[in-house]
């Protein structure tokens, strides 16, 4: 997910003030006014499961990491959440999980899709509504074939900036791929595993972290080579996929999920939604993209023929897409397609529909697909920390913090890198350098905060070996594993992602 609303960020602990009738002689602060001097807070519970049809043992540790600088001060805490079966092989494989924002605490991989319990709620894009919301046994989670980190950044759970440190020294996308890198070094020292297999992976933005923690953790002598990275729901390259006046690419790469959405709610006629889909793809990469590029120099008939296959994909009336000059924003689409219905669509899940204050507006006055889930994973991920894993604290855990408005989007490189975002490079040279790295690909057909054509778009640019990128598809949207039979579909799939290396 790319932004959200603000939320308060970490806040800093500040030693109290000493007066001047105490100290009438100045000293240089010591290392307890900057850093607490306390140990890191960690609880480690047992537990067992059954995941993939088999039974496991295994510790569950949450607690924090502290990040130092060069003088061993401590410069801020790290909240995670490891499963490790018993027994702690050293050569078991093991996968760092984190979602995105920039801003999101891990709680929606965790609760929803890879931890072992996960909390239901409906898998038909309904609403949760109030809580108590079950709290389950994931038979889907992963820990059969590989041990689990869940990764807080700072500003997210119970992740932050400690003592005088200005949280903004984590907020960007370099800065925050060297500090997640750094943990993930840190945890194999104190875990035993640096020879395991290692894999790494994200949600949404947590996919663009994980492209810019591979650079920091590959593009170095001092490298930790990767088996295998998850990209759920990715966005790669913010330029292409950037809703701005005078981009193309970003109504080329979003036809086909409006195709798909037109299609499940009865607005276009198709056998199957793959196979539509795929047409979709076809026309947007070809007779849409040569029409857009002509702009205003495009002749009359072909105007109209462009019209009449976007009224046909998209479900919207040739009147108002000749309105919107053939290029309907996101935005548009989600209050135009069933304005007739007096309803809109989500952005996260377009499966997810939603009623506004009037239906005269030109867009939504919320996205549903994320006020139907969010309580319910709140409610959870608290209750599962604090109750079963029994860790303390009087911090608020951050689902949603209101980091990405201070975030520093440069990657450098140069003025263009830093203009033009993609950090889909780093993943080529990635799979150029490390022969045994793989990419799985995992996209829903109803998401459009992170369109899946936009991910195929990115991965297929020049320097990115193909032969080992392997794409999955799920019925539903940017959080798949909300629907009963995509979670099961994602755990299978990666499941055999991970033991066919």
């Amino acid at each position: 997910m790319r932004a959200f609303p603000a939320l308060s960020a970490a806040a800093m602990l500040l030693a109290a003030p000493v007066s001047a009738q105490d100290k009438p002689a100045e000293k240089p602060a010591a290392k307890e006014d900057t850093a607490p001097a306390r140990a890191p807070n960690v609880a480690v519970t047992r537990h067992t499961g059954t995941f993939g049809g088999q039974r496991v043992s295994y510790v569950a540790t949450a607690g924090e990491t502290f990040l130092k600088d060069k003088e061993d001060t401590p410069r801020a805490s790290i909240f995670s959440i490891s499963y490790v079966k018993e027994g702690r092989d050293p050569n078991r494989p093991v996968t760092f999980l984190f979602n995105g924002g920039p801003g999101s605490g891990s709680v929606w991989l965790h609760m929803g899709a890879f931890g072992p319990k996960r909390v239901a709620i409906p898998s038909d894009a309904r609403d949760d509504a109030g809580p108590p919301y079950p709290i389950l046994d994931n038979p889907d989670s992963l820990l059969d074939v590989t041990d689990l980190v869940f990764i807080d950044p700072v500003g997210t759970g119970f992740s932050h900036a400690l003592g005088k440190t200005d949280p903004k020294d984590f907020y960007g996308v370099t800065k925050d791929a060297e500090s997640i890198a750094e943990f993930i070094r840190l945890w194999l020292n104190e875990n035993g595993r640096w020879n395991a297999p290692k894999y790494l992976g994200g949600e949404s933005y947590g996919t663009t972290r994980s492209a810019a923690v591979v650079n920091q953790l590959e593009g170095t002598y001092n490298d930790v080579a990767l088996n295998g990275v998850l990209l759920i729901s990715t966005v790669l390259d913010f330029g292409a996929g950037a809703d701005t006046p005078g981009n193309e690419m970003t109504h080329i790469l979003n036809l086909p999920s409006m195709a798909a959405t037109a299609l499940y709610h009865g607005k276009a006629k198709a056998s199957s939604t793959e196979a539509f889909v795929e047409e979709a793809r076809r026309y947007a990469m070809g007779p849409y993209a040569a029409a857009l590029l002509k702009g205003q120099r495009i002749s009359a008939e072909e105007r109209t023929a462009v019209r009449r296959e976007l009224a046909r994909f998209t479900g919207l009336s040739e009147a108002y897409l000749e309105q919107a000059d053939l290029r309907v924003t996101p935005a548009r689409f989600y209050k135009e397609l069933l304005r007739d219905r007096g309803l809109t669509i989500g952005r996260l899940d377009s499966r997810y529909t939603g009623r506004d204050y009037d239906n005269a507006g030109e867009t939504p006055d919320n996205d549903p697909s994320f006020y139907g889930i969010d309580a319910g994973y709140t409610a959870a991920i608290n209750a599962h920390l604090r109750d079963t894993l029994k860790y303390r604290t009087d911090r608020s855990y951050v689902t949603i913090g209101g980091i990405g408005g201070q975030w520093d989007w440069r990657i450098g490189g140069g003025r263009d890198n830093d203009v033009y975002l993609n950090v889909a490079p780093y993943l080529g040279k990635a799979l150029r350098e490390n022969s045994g790295m793989r990419i799985f690909v995992g996209q829903g057909y109803y998401d459009f905060a992170t369109p899946f054509f936009g991910a195929e778009y990115a991965l297929t640019r020049t320097g990115i070996p193909q032969d080992r990128i392997q794409y999955q598809y799920y019925g539903s949207g940017h959080m798949m594993y909300v629907r009963d039979e995509d979670r099961t579909k994602l755990s299978r799939d990666i499941r055999a992602f991970i033991r066919g290396r």
